[in-house]
């Protein structure tokens, strides 16, 4: 996440409103469960951004005209790496839709009225491979995971860059399939789930789970991103796995 902007009617909520469904939107995105590592989610926290517009017109399409803060209504545009933007939809707007009805409720207003009604939009769109900067550079998505997940590596040992722990020649052909009690082994994950080196989500191993080999273990990832970001890490091929 990066950023979120919130358009509401002139009026329509005070400065502490607006500050509190601020806070709210990014205290709900980033809440700590096991979805990722509390390393990750932090630095997720520390680059998003959210930004409560009040236009000075917002003109309605429907007839006869409607005052749009009457009651109030909200677009809310939330702005991610192209490549994320598939997967994060529609988490997005289901967070947003549950954070504009608390707003609502807050407001002595019926918070189911956002699901009722179609008077909060949810638009995600997606920035273009490079188009982030950070750093006085161009970030593509690979960066900005790298980025993200770069604290949580580091406390669990990651080497810091590729083939730092390359596997010796003789010893590729010799390397067996992981047994089943390695499957889980990475992060003490429960059977049937793996746990994702790179941003630590708990990843449900199954026949579409995006998987990597390395040292005898099998590895899961959320993510190609993650997957990829791993591979260069090890050094690992990417085409001769699955």
């Amino acid at each position: 996440m990066l950023l979120i902007e919130v358009f509401v009617p002139k009026g329509a909520l005070s400065a502490a409103e607006q500050q509190a469904l601020g806070q709210r939107l990014i205290d709900t995105f980033m809440v700590e469960d096991d979805s990722h590592a509390l390393e990750v989610l932090e630095a997720q926290r520390a680059l998003t951004q959210v930004l409560v517009h009040e236009p000075a017109a917002w003109v309605l399409g429907v007839r006869p005209p409607a005052d749009p803060a009457d009651p109030p209504r909200y677009l809310v545009r939330i702005t991610v790496p192209a490549s994320w933007r598939k997967e994060m939809s529609a988490h997005s707007v289901r967070i947003v839709t549950d954070v504009l009805a608390e707003t609502e409720r807050a407001a002595g207003r019926h918070p189911d009225r956002v699901r009722r009604e179609p008077h909060a939009v949810v638009l995600v769109d997606g920035i273009s491979e490079g188009g982030v900067g950070l750093y006085g550079r161009a970030m593509s998505s690979l960066d900005l995971t790298e980025l993200l997940s770069r604290e949580y590596r580091d406390r669990r040992g990651e080497p810091s860059g590729p083939g730092e722990r390359e596997e010796p020649e003789h010893a590729a052909g010799l390397r067996e399939e992981p047994t089943e009690a390695e499957r889980g082994s990475a992060e003490g994950a429960p059977k049937g789930t793996l746990t994702d080196p790179i941003c630590g989500m708990s990843v449900e191993l199954d026949g579409s789970t995006l998987t990597l080999v390395h040292d005898g273990t099998l590895y899961g990832f959320c993510h190609g991103l993650c997957r990829r970001a791993f591979a260069d890490e090890h050094g690992l091929p990417l085409g001769g796995q699955a």
